[in-house]
């Protein structure tokens, strides 16, 4: 019995050796980094949906960014020259003057291409809208009462294209002339007051703006 002893209390020993005790984890210092994830604002921004608020405010900006595309593309187009020469809108090189302009004593001359009537007076030439400024009939020139009349509502004109008679409120419109040499440099243009022009030489070259009306003047 007293050898059984002995042996159990040689082997209590070796077994609480056999069991070590679990190592202490080191407090962090101040120099360790401490990986701590994402804090509750970073968590917020990104798991929080879209307010109302917000998706109308990117709604306007993304409406005001095609206005304005679109608005500076109208912009250039508009900008751009609409009418080509001998386009109505545009400029009309009608010849020379001697050969596009009638004498004083003779009829009005149509030019059906730039929409015009060129009549020359004692005053000078003017090239008439050959359109009515009353309903937008167009008118002619008859030979027997030697004057402008409009087929639709009867108003009536003088050879200048001043008002005389019917519905019409006002006088002709009229379209600048340019006489020009033939390089190009303007000899007379029709004033803002649409005037009657002198013709410079039967030799320079009548061009009709008809991108430039000039409004008759009302009557009464």
């Amino acid at each position: 019995m007293a050898e059984a002893q002995a042996t159990a209390a040689s082997a209590a020993p070796a077994k609480a050796a056999a069991v070590k005790p679990a190592a202490a984890k080191p407090a962090a210092g101040h120099g360790d980094a401490v990986n701590i994830g994402p804090s509750a604002a970073e968590l917020a921004m990104v798991q929080a949906p879209m307010t109302r608020r917000e998706f109308l405010n990117y709604a306007f900006l993304g409406s005001l960014g095609i206005f304005l595309v679109v608005f500076g593309g109208a912009f250039f187009v508009f900008a751009l020259p609409r009418f080509g020469a001998g386009e109505f809108g545009g400029v009309f090189d009608l010849g020379l003057a001697g050969d596009a302009i009638p004498g004083t004593e003779d009829a009005p001359k149509a030019s059906t291409a730039a929409r015009s009537w060129v009549s020359n007076t004692d005053q000078g030439v003017v090239a008439l809208y050959n359109v009515c400024v009353h309903l937008g009939c167009l008118y002619g020139w008859e030979p027997i009462t030697n004057r402008f009349e409009c087929p639709c509502h009867g108003s009536k004109y003088e050879k200048d294209g001043t008002y005389i008679a019917g519905p019409a409120p006002r006088s002709l419109d009229r379209f600048v002339i340019r006489f020009t040499d033939a390089n190009g440099t303007v000899l007379a243009e029709t004033n803002a007051q649409g005037d009657p022009l002198e013709i410079p030489s039967p030799n320079a070259l009548m061009i009709v703006d008809t991108g430039k009306i000039i409004q008759g003047k009302a009557h009464g």
